[in-house]
């Protein structure tokens, strides 16, 4: 549904998507839709006992009559109050609970989108339709589709009133309203578009400084301070003009809107003054209750043109999430069988893959990795290795051929038990804003701390952690960055041995850490790779050294393979690289 809107008001199909949300909530929707009747009937009493009060009680002296009445338009007066209160927090608390809804089933639906998807989506974006534009369909439900409901009910009670009161001095105030629509239906257009232009900066901006503050090392340490603040200058002052656009239409159409309802006012107070000095059907209090009652049906007429703007925000930024919610990016999930531990059994079977179509990463890979091996991949950059390990995992799915464990294709296995017994520590190690505890287990509640600590024993990172103010409870902050590359480390490793799995998988994990890092992550690699399969992605030699067998691959295809030493004395590819990178490495 990537279609634009036109000037209408709202799109059909999005409008009936968004009201599908509120079916759940049938309760507060008859609620507020009966408030919003009873209101448009009890707010024209006043102006009608204003005019009996005026009419007959102020020529007939009447001081009984006129407090009555007096009080009567009080009692009225906290009858509007009450209902407008709860008109207005039920709408309110029905469109929070919609965009509630929304939000959810649009997490989820994102959670289990293909790798491929966030490769090629900006992260301010979806941050983006993920909270504002969520945000501005609140205001669909509680500031637009049913204030306007209210407020042409309102117009309508009061249109027949001054008409059954009297029909000349309606139709004065009626020549102003075809004009008014007009000037109206013109805003409404001009303010739709220079709405979508103002979403349109506030994504471009939010996805600006989200990549910046990310990347603020690298924006200090090549000193681009100056040049990145005056790219945001540059895009902050399309987002400043976007909404000084927006106040210009505001500017012009609400000065015109006022000055034409007081014109109305005027000609109703010049005509009902002749009428009544010529001896005619007017009275003061007609002319009294009509300046009231027009009031009554200019005003929401003025607004009913900003509601008509929120409800078309509303609209577009529904467009825009049931864009991603029409997404179909997910893996395929027909598997059917629930992997409760592997053997450890590994087969590529002429694999082909590609992440542009038409420029293949790995070019028909046979591979056969026998459980309990420990199997190292070794190359040059972008020769595929990474890539290997993210179709163990699925995320991504294969062009052409098969990949299997145990036997079974890993189709065939349901996603989530794949990935169970899948554990991978990846050279740049993502830590959440958490405690260390946390950012080990997961939120996984049947592994307990004193189990996380055994395991922190036994590969020696114990110390470090007790260390560390608030021990396992001290949070690492976004990202980490309270911690250095290699402690990172150090907890994304712990973080997979304690989850036991029956793969494990190392991309570069000590690539980028100190020796005595490295020394703990080799002790701790000793230790799990006895018991279960490993595919290890490495340029350090002991690791490569250790391994029952190297895989050496090339621009997509495996060229070598055997054991360190085997590989050694074919003196080919392995063996240059072996001169190049590790030649100066201690045995």
């Amino acid at each position: 549904m990537s279609k634009k809107l036109t000037g209408k008001a709202f799109d059909s199909k999005i409008f009936t998507r968004l009201m599908g949300f509120a079916k759940i909530y049938r309760k507060e929707f008859v609620i507020s839709t009966l408030a919003a009747i009873i209101l448009s009937l009890v707010s024209v009493a006043r102006p009608i006992l204003l005019k009996e009060i005026v009419q007959t009680y102020f020529e007939n002296k009447d001081k009984e009559g006129i407090l009555y009445f007096s009080l009567l338009m009080c009692a009225f007066l906290l009858v509007e109050v009450f209902l407008q209160a709860l008109f207005i927090y039920k709408v309110n608390w029905l469109g929070q609970h919609i965009i509630k809804d929304i939000r959810v089933k649009l997490q989820k639906h994102m959670l289990h989108f293909k790798m491929a998807y966030f490769d090629k989506s900006s992260v301010g974006k979806l941050v983006t339709r993920l909270v504002s534009d969520t945000e501005t369909i609140a205001q669909f439900f509680g500031e637009g589709l049913f204030m306007i409901i209210s407020d042409l009910l309102k117009m309508v009670v009061v249109a027949v009133v001054m008409l059954f009161m009297n029909w000349k001095l309606a139709l004065i105030a009626f020549i102003i309203l075809p004009i008014l629509i007009y000037a109206t239906k013109l805003f409404q257009i001009a303010i739709k578009s220079s709405f979508q232009e103002v979403r349109t900066q506030v994504a471009n901006l939010n996805g600006f400084v989200q990549e910046r503050v990310t990347g603020m090392n690298i924006v200090q340490l090549f000193n681009r301070e100056k040049l990145e603040f005056e790219n945001f200058v540059k895009i902050n002052d399309k987002h400043k003009k976007a909404h000084i656009r927006t106040v210009w239409y505001y500017s012009i159409f609400f000065p015109v809107a006022e000055i034409l309802s007081s014109i109305a006012v005027g000609l109703m107070v010049w005509y009902g003054g002749l009428d009544i000095v010529n001896s005619g059907i007017t009275n003061a209090g007609e002319i009294i209750a009509f300046i009231m009652m027009s009031q009554m049906l200019f005003r929401p007429l003025r607004q009913i043109a900003d509601k008509f703007n929120t409800l078309q925000m509303g609209m577009v930024a529904g467009d825009r999430v049931f864009e991603i919610l029409d997404t179909e990016s997910q893996i395929t999930k027909t598997g059917n069988v629930k992997a409760s531990h592997f053997k450890g059994d590994i087969s590529f079977k002429n694999v082909h893959f590609s992440y542009i179509k038409g420029e293949e990463v790995l070019k028909g890979i046979n591979l056969d990795v026998k459980a309990g091996e420990t199997v190292a991949i070794v190359g040059a950059t972008g020769a595929g290795k990474s890539t290997i390990i993210n179709l163990v995992n699925r995320f991504y799915e294969i062009n052409e051929g098969e990949i299997c464990i145990d036997n079974h294709n890993i189709e065939q296995y349901t996603l989530q038990s794949l990935r169970n017994q899948i554990a991978v520590v990846l050279q740049d190690v993502f830590l959440f804003s958490d405690t260390i505890f946390n950012n080990i287990v997961l939120n996984k509640k049947e592994i307990t701390l004193e189990e996380v600590k055994k395991a922190a024993e036994e590969i020696g990172i114990h110390e470090f952690i007790m260390s560390l103010p608030d021990n396992y409870n001290y949070n690492v902050k976004e990202r980490g960055a309270m911690l250095s590359s290699g402690q990172r480390q150090l907890i994304a490793f712990l973080r997979a041995y304690v989850s036991k799995p029956s793969v494990l998988i190392l991309d570069e994990a000590t690539s980028s850490i100190d020796s005595y890092s490295e020394k703990l992550i080799q002790d701790a690699t000793d230790k799990i790779t006895k018991y279960q399969t490993s595919i290890i992605i490495a340029h350090r030699l002991t690791t490569v050294k250790k391994a029952d067998i190297i895989i050496v691959m090339d621009k997509g295809e495996i060229v070598e393979q055997g054991s360190h030493i085997e590989l050694l004395e074919k003196d080919g590819y392995y063996k240059t690289l072996y001169d190049m990178q590790f030649v100066n490495e201690v045995a």
